[in-house]
């Protein structure tokens, strides 16, 4: 993408291609001429209410459960100093500057909708550092998902006012010389705008689009890799027939059974029902039915997510016909249980794909040499490999486990309910790079027993196509080599690669 690339924010059409492409690809952005109106506007009626005197929920009362604190007119600008002080409080690991990207950018598109009565002034400078690649610091951990991401957005806040860290072609400042640098100046916040820049749910949803980009992928990556172990083993294409899966019209299903017959065609690997053998064990069999659902999975949290991008999930929300209402658009259970959800699909992705890579490796099941070892005995071949897929597996059956499902009263139990939507988005995360080594692992398996084989020119023009990718990261093992490496560098490539989009 060239750099002079510029994605246009106004609250209404930003998707997760969008995403990804300010994110991994440094596309620039500026805010929709017709948004600004609103972000002007939206100011405007804070600024009316607060000269008339209304009392005004994170305004001038304090915060959760000191909401029923007035705060003096005097102090109303060191009141959202002080909030983003006493909330920069999360711990951990930074998270990655494609994730922080993506969040800079939900949290401006979220502003630009004209429900949260920020300066333009400040926006322009969020947009700015995003332009200019000043990547705040944000810890990984400290959010509960509710009330919004509050923490991990504070530290992407307090780099506005120059305080907190920021990264900064490849180095590490504080907040105020990493804006210099880039010629940035800091500002000072205002009435409501400490709040309008933390109360949201654009840290979890940053992670999470990112990870469904990656889903995507790796969806995309477990149907090719399918389709090599079917040419491997000789699998029974009868049980992809288009007559036999329309009898279970699930599209996602159908979907998945057609891109394989479209994949495998011209193959002389394939073969048919009582030609070998009446079927295949479910591992190939059912690679529609459980591939399918995981697609399934993946559409639905593509909806969910879709919406949350072109959301306003503040607190309080300045409504167009002047009222300030507090609601509770900041709770992240939306998000939570989609992200849940997503990782369940991507599981099972890795589990189905760690059967068929036994099946691969098991002399017994496979009729190939012991582990796909050119020498077995002297040769372990890659025996390990399958263990390495199975404890990848088995860490995913861990974090599987809902974390929508924990909620830990917060503000003295004003805050009584939360969704940790943010610790399952950055699970999923963890998940989806988990399952994307399994399906290297099996990619590596299956070229290692095609290689065996010799049977490279009976594949069929799609799949070899593609596993002349696999071989140029980890060609044929000719003896025992480490892999390590190379496991990881075709995972990376699976979740980058977008020659199936």
């Amino acid at each position: 993408m060239s750099l002079d690339h510029v994605i246009y924010l106004d609250g209404e059409t930003l998707g997760r291609t969008e995403i990804e492409q300010i994110a991994n690809r440094n596309a620039k952005v500026e805010i929709a001429e017709k948004s600004l109106e609103k972000v002007i506007a939206s100011r405007s009626r804070i600024e009316k209410q607060i000269n008339e005197g209304k009392v005004i929920y994170g305004v001038n009362t304090g915060f959760g459960k000191l909401s029923d604190i007035e705060i003096k007119k005097s102090d109303i600008e060191k009141l959202q100093l002080n909030l983003l002080r006493a909330d920069a409080v999360g711990v951990g690991e930074p998270l990655p500057t494609e994730v922080v990207r993506a969040i800079m950018t939900l949290r401006s598109n979220a502003l630009i909708k004209g429900f949260s009565g920020i300066r333009v002034e400040t926006l322009n400078l969020l947009i700015n550092m995003i332009n200019k690649g000043v990547h705040p610091v944000i810890p990984c951990k400290g959010s509960v998902g509710a009330s919004g991401d509050l923490a991990p957005l504070a530290h992407m806040a307090i780099v506005l006012i120059g305080e907190g860290k920021a990264e900064y072609e490849g180095k590490v400042y504080p907040g105020a010389e990493a804006l210099k640098m880039a010629g940035l100046e800091p500002v000072s916040l205002q009435a409501k705008e400490g709040l309008a820049l933390i109360n949201g749910t654009q840290v979890m949803t940053g992670v999470g689009a990112i990870a469904l980009n990656e889903a995507e992928r790796l969806g995309m990556a477990a149907d090719m890799s399918a389709c090599l172990t079917i040419e491997a083993l000789q699998g029974v294409i009868s049980a992809f027939d288009p007559a036999l899966i329309a009898v279970r019209p699930h599209p996602e299903l159908e979907n998945v059974a057609s891109r394989i017959r479209s994949w495998l065609e011209g193959s002389k690997r394939t073969t048919v029902q009582g030609e070998i053998r009446m079927q295949d064990a479910y591992s190939i069999r059912c690679i529609p039915q459980v591939h399918g659902a995981s697609w399934q999975t993946f559409k639905h949290v593509d909806k969910i997510l879709a919406i949350e991008f072109n959301s306003t999930t503040d607190n309080p929300i300045v409504l167009e016909d002047g009222r300030v209402l507090s609601g509770g658009h900041f709770h992240g259970q939306p998000i939570a249980l989609a992200m849940d959800h997503l990782k369940i699909a991507a599981a099972e992705w890795a589990n189905i794909a760690e059967r068929r890579i036994e099946r691969l490796v098991n002399p017994q099941l496979s009729g190939i040499s012991p582990f796909l070892a050119n020498d077995p005995g002297l040769e372990c071949g890659l025996m390990v490999a399958q263990y390495a897929a199975a404890a990848l597996v088995s860490e995913n059956k861990v974090l599987a486990h809902p974390s929508s499902v924990d909620s830990i009263p917060t503000s003295a139990n004003q805050e009584d309910h939360v969704s940790m939507g943010t610790i399952g988005s950055r699970q999923a995360r963890e998940m989806i790079h988990n399952s994307a080594r399994v399906i290297a692992i099996e990619m590596i398996c299956a070229s290692q027993a095609i290689y065996l084989q010799k049977v490279e020119d009976q594949l069929a023009p799609t799949t070899k196509e593609y596993l002349e990718k696999i071989r140029q990261i980890c060609p044929p093992l000719e003896s025992d080599r480490d892999i390590s490496d190379q496991i990881q560098e075709l995972a990376t490539f699976i979740l980058t690669d977008q020659s199936f989009q």
